[in-house]
């Protein structure tokens, strides 16, 4: 007998072709949808940007006062003078200045006290291309810091809870008995205390920072993916290709990290999608409250609280800006999740 013949892999033997992969399918059904190769696009540039920002090529001096006061955007182009409240002071040989202000006499006494110091004069812009804040700092350097932090706290928060969900979900639904019992007890102690006071709580106890906010959100989220993941690995763990996988001598890793783990991938990935949305706004309402980031640090939640006094006074570029990159960016993260689901969703491999 030939064993050469026998021990030859499948790809060497002639008239076997190999089935494509799982990742390789996905990847391919992934590159034909232009949504989400165009959203991919923009999801990159924004991590490029925070890239950047983290370096400090861009948005470093963004704490730097360098225009007036609520300076408007460039495109609206400086306020006139009876905008910001300027006096306009009447001249002439017989005007009493000391009726309209009277403090006018001494104003030549303090000019010259004044000369004897040197003194050095910042010229400050008087209109930005975002406009500035209150304090003449730059809202588009704000804005893009803001992004930094705020996708940081996003991606990284539902990271963590993506994990902690997916992990306890697989055992549970894969394992039962008494592992699934203590996992469903501890999902129910975490489901029995409302959200928003869980993160109060976890707030409290732990302060204020990033990483604080990071840990928060991703010990608190993590629940709805927990039971989701269970319910695919109940379903999965009983099918024709687990227990191929068993019979062929497959270890129980093997079976739930690389045979089921990928067919409900779809639903981790658009879980997590929902997660980074849904920590975005948490990291806001923290912010608002004091519990979010630092003062020393700037995000989106701290721009639009900022914002909200600005906005009576009718200064809305700095809402407007912190509202524009958010959008951009949550949309074309949920339709890149989208399209990464419809890549790999099981049903769509026996319709092509």
């Amino acid at each position: 007998m030939n064993t050469a013949a026998t021990t030859a892999s499948p790809a060497a033997m002639p008239g076997i072709e190999r089935s494509e992969g799982v990742w390789s399918a996905a990847w391919r059904r992934f590159k034909s949808d232009k949504v989400g190769m165009v959203s991919a696009v923009v999801v990159i540039a924004f991590l490029l940007l925070i890239l950047v920002s983290a370096l400090g090529l861009v948005a470093r001096n963004w704490q730097a006062e360098v225009g007036v006061a609520n300076a408007p955007p460039t495109f609206l182009g400086p306020r006139p003078p009876e905008a910001i409240g300027a006096i306009e002071v009447p001249k002439g040989p017989n005007v009493d200045l000391s009726a309209v202000d009277p403090l006018a006499p001494r104003y030549k006494e303090w000019e010259e006290r004044a000369a004897k110091f040197k003194t050095t004069e910042t010229i400050k812009a008087e209109t930005l291309p975002f406009g500035a804040d209150r304090l003449g700092r730059d809202v588009l350097s704000k804005a893009i810091k803001g992004t930094e932090i705020s996708v940081f706290v996003g991606i990284f928060a539902a990271v963590v809870a993506t994990l902690i969900g997916t992990v306890l979900g697989a055992f549970a639904g894969f394992f039962g008995g008494k592992v699934g019992d203590f996992l469903e007890w501890l999902y129910n102690v975490f489901e029995a205390i409302p959200g928003i006071l869980l993160i109060f709580a976890f707030a409290a106890v732990f302060g204020r920072g990033i990483f604080t906010v990071v840990l928060i959100l991703g010990l608190t989220g993590w629940t709805g993916l927990y039971r989701q993941v269970r319910a695919e690995f109940m379903k999965h763990g009983g099918r024709e290709y687990v227990r191929a996988a068993e019979a062929i001598g497959a270890s129980t890793w093997s079976r739930m990290f690389k045979h089921i783990l990928p067919n409900v991938s779809h639903v981790v990935l658009v879980r997590m999608s929902l997660l980074v949305v849904g920590f975005i706004k948490s990291e806001v309402i923290l912010s608002y409250l004091g519990l979010g980031v630092g003062v020393e640090d700037v995000s989106w939640g701290t721009m639009l609280a900022e914002a909200q006094s600005e906005l009576i006074l009718g200064y809305w570029w700095q809402l407007a800006a912190a509202t524009l990159f958010m959008a951009v960016f949550v949309t074309a993260f949920s339709l890149l999740a989208d399209a990464v689901r419809d890549a790999l969703d099981p049903k769509l491999r026996g319709l092509e």
